[in-house]
């Protein structure tokens, strides 16, 4: 062993070190019960244990779980089992050690957390079926019993982000897709809304990293501008909050990366044309003796004295919290500059829920305090487990169930008899009813909403009163699935209609066997499946299914189809209709064996006319952000990165994404849709089209405009070979004096 080598051993043992005394001090230094002992035995076994093994960067892998221990503990605020649990997540996965060791060494709480902490092992769900979501599943159910499952997993995942950049880019997207689309979401549902801007921001960086690139070179470019702005409009403030006796603290938050990027991609909007970029936040000690939720007020009536306020935003969460135990009063005030600036007021235990959630309830509820939200929290968790309880065959469509209500705003409803509901945005009468009691739901025939007749579709808003109406004779019905809003009633209507498809699937499957046996014919897996694949169906399920509701009669049809006197058609066998495309499906999966993962896909030309398809829900382009999606059917499909489609498929099959890169030249022609607005006037429509197709040479393949009240609003589809062309059409359309907005749409 050579001196380089002596040393950098050393240096590792003193990072190593250094690591873990950092994360003891940070646990000296808090109210926790102090339970060193056990938290070092836990790290010794830890570093003993994955000793020899590296992470993707280089570094010793115990590096791993002392950052996990130092989130959970710093930046979560957790106590001894959760550091111990942290220090010990990935012993049971990742080495010999098992469950019953750890729950041996260090009790069964800090076991029940590894196990469920610990992934599944890989080749037991089938097929067809999504490691990731029953992984994700697994973990929610452990999370039902004991929340800091999820925390620790949260912080977990936000070590893995902050190191992401060592992994292979098709695996960036993956982890990336996941994180928003399931961690982002919880983190933000459990209140721990630094954590859940770090996420965001992090897979925005890995998935789209030119925009992010972009939009933070924009926010350092007008930082100045900002400053300017914030310090003209707090020093009036601070000298009102001085003169009326306040502790406080006041600085500026600015909306982060991904949060503007998102409202650019929802609102087809510019980033300069965003007002909030910049918001006010206020951080008071409550005065002896007050009321911490009458000083909010009393700071926002002396800020109405200041600023004129903008009188549809104001938000009163601080009597009415939201569901993940947020409370703030937000008003948006006008200042003298005539922008509008939103204000956050706070008391500091306020702040504190808001920075660290569901840990910081704890800590307050140790104390004794009243904490608001814990029967919130209770009503969310017992939802989950309800959802859990219930088997559902499928695990991804567990993952969008549970998902549904993760970033819902709350709306409140009252009953009757004037008791308040808390419930998601947008919820329906028949999502009320479900949230009452399942037998409301499954018999619910409508509503009455402030004395009015309504059906079980009707959207419900703040403020209403409510009475379910229901009958006997109501049976749940599938197209419910199509307005419903909530997990719950998600849930429910899902199971119920699975009891229902049983109860066909038993009758049909006795009217088959009837068939069988009356025409003469074996009765075995090979006729049954010439069956379903004859009547165009997905499974043989969906086969008894059928002839259980009376959709399929079996006749001499399928008899002939069974004896073989009738030529099927191939594309009711087979999911290629001939020969060729056969073939096709060999020469892609042959494709595909010999494709590098972890280096992108070229998108020539030759490949897109030759195999990869351009996903439907999102039509991508050249110049997009993208990446491949290898499918069931042995093909590769390009998709948006944004997509929501992809989105799904980066959280549910993330080993089958694959980065891919555009190298195309201009010879292939996409169709783009393109959202204009604006004021209606003689020869508008004609300037528009002279500048897409006289100057710019564009082919205009269809254009649907309509006008109402001097207002116009249409979609214009144009043949385009890139991004860069779109680019163009758009800037050169906003010469157009009377287009008051012009964006590209999916």
């Amino acid at each position: 062993m050579d001196a380089n080598e002596d040393k950098r051993i050393i240096d590792e043992e003193a990072a190593i070190t250094a690591a873990f005394q950092e994360i003891l001090d940070a646990y000296l230094a808090s109210q926790h019960r102090k339970k060193v002992e056990i938290i070092t035995k836990a790290f010794n076994f830890a570093r003993q244990a994955h000793k020899g093994v590296r992470r993707q960067s280089g570094e010793p892998y115990i590096m791993h779980p002392l950052a996990v221990a130092q989130i959970v503990c710093k930046e979560i605020g957790l106590g001894s089992t959760s550091i111990c649990a942290a220090l010990l997540h990935d012993v049971v996965e990742d080495t010999d050690y098992t469950i019953e060791d750890i729950r041996n060494l260090f009790g069964d709480k800090i076991a029940k957390i590894v196990d469920g902490l610990t992934k599944i092992a890989g080749g037991v769900f089938g097929i067809h079926a999504s490691e990731q979501a029953e992984n994700f599943k697994k973990l929610l159910l452990t999370m039902s019993e004991d929340i800091r499952v999820i925390l620790i997993k949260i912080a977990d995942r936000l070590h893995n982000m902050r190191t992401l950049e060592f992994m292979p880019v098709n695996k960036q997207y993956k982890i990336a897709g996941e994180t928003l689309y399931i961690y982002a979401p919880i983190a933000y549902r459990l209140g721990l809304s630094k954590i859940k801007t770090e996420l965001e921001n992090l897979s925005f960086r890995y998935e789209h990293p030119e925009e992010y690139a972009a939009i933070e070179k924009k926010i350092e470019k007008t930082q100045n501008e900002r400053d300017i702005l914030y310090n003209e409009f707090t020093s009036p403030i601070c000298s009102s909050l001085d003169k009326m006796g306040y502790k406080y603290t006041i600085k500026g938050r600015v909306k982060s990366p991904y949060s503007i990027w998102n409202k650019m991609q929802k609102k087809h909007i510019a980033f300069e044309d965003i007002y909030d970029i910049l918001a006010v936040r206020i951080v008071f000690t409550p005065r002896e003796g007050e009321d911490e939720n009458n000083e909010c007020f009393k700071i926002y009536i002396a800020l109405t004295k200041l600023y004129d306020a903008h009188p549809d935003r104001l938000r009163d969460w601080v009597n009415k919290p939201r569901a993940n135990g947020y409370r703030a009063l937000h008003a948006t005030f006008m200042s003298k500059r005539g922008e509008w600036i939103e204000v956050q007021i706070r008391s500091e235990r306020m702040n504190e829920v808001a920075e660290q959630g569901i840990a910081a309830h704890w800590k307050y509820k140790d104390k004794g305090t009243d904490v608001s939200n814990d029967g919130q929290l209770d009503n969310w968790l017992h939802t989950i487990k309800e959802i859990l309880d219930d088997p559902q065959p499928n695990a991804l469509d567990f993952l969008d169930t549970i998902k549904l209500n993760l970033y819902a705003t709350e709306i409140f409803v009252f009953t009757p008899k004037g008791d308040i509901k808390t419930m998601p945005q947008n919820c329906t009468a028949l999502d009320l009813a479900y949230s009452i009691h399942t037998f409301l739901g499954n018999h619910c025939i409508g509503a009455k909403v402030n004395h009015k007749l309504v059906p079980i579709n009707h959207v419900l808003q703040s403020g209403d009163q409510v009475e379910i109406l229901t009958s006997n004779s109501q049976h749940v019905e599938a197209n419910w699935l199509t307005f419903v809003t909530t997990a719950k009633a998600r849930a429910k209507i899902q199971a119920t209609l699975r009891r229902q498809q049983r109860v066909l699937q038993r009758e049909g499957e006795e009217k088959l066997n009837e068939f069988f046996a009356k025409e003469e014919l074996p009765n075995n897996i090979g006729n049954i499946e010439k069956l379903w694949r004859f009547h165009k169906l997905k499974d043989k399920e969906e086969l008894l299914t059928a002839i259980g509701s009376g959709k399929v009669v079996l006749g001499s049809e399928d008899k002939d189809t069974l004896l073989g006197n009738k030529r099927l058609k191939l594309s009711s066998l087979f999911s290629f209709g001939n020969k060729e495309k056969k073939e096709d499906e060999k020469e892609s999966a042959k494709k595909f064996d010999v494709i590098d993962r972890k280096n992108p896909l070229k998108l020539t030309d030759e490949a897109l006319q030759g195999g990869y398809i351009i996903a439907d829900c999102c039509h991508p382009i050249p110049g997009d952000d993208v990446l491949g999606y290898y499918d069931e059917d042995k093909h590769i499909v390009i998709h948006k990165r944004n997509c929501t489609i992809a989105d799904t498929l980066k959280s549910s099959h993330g080993d089958r994404i694959l980065a891919a890169n555009w190298d195309t030249h201009k010879t292939l022609y996409f169709q783009v849709p393109i959202l204009i607005k604006g004021i209606d006037g003689i020869g508008v429509l004609n300037q528009i089209t002279t500048i897409i197709y006289q100057q710019l040479n564009v082919s205009i393949q269809k254009l649907n405009i309509e006008s109402k009240n001097g207002i116009f609003e249409g979609t214009i589809w144009v043949n385009v070979h890139d991004v860069d062309e779109v680019r163009n059409i758009c800037n050169n359309l906003k010469k157009i004096k009377n287009l008051r907005s012009i964006a590209r749409i999916d």
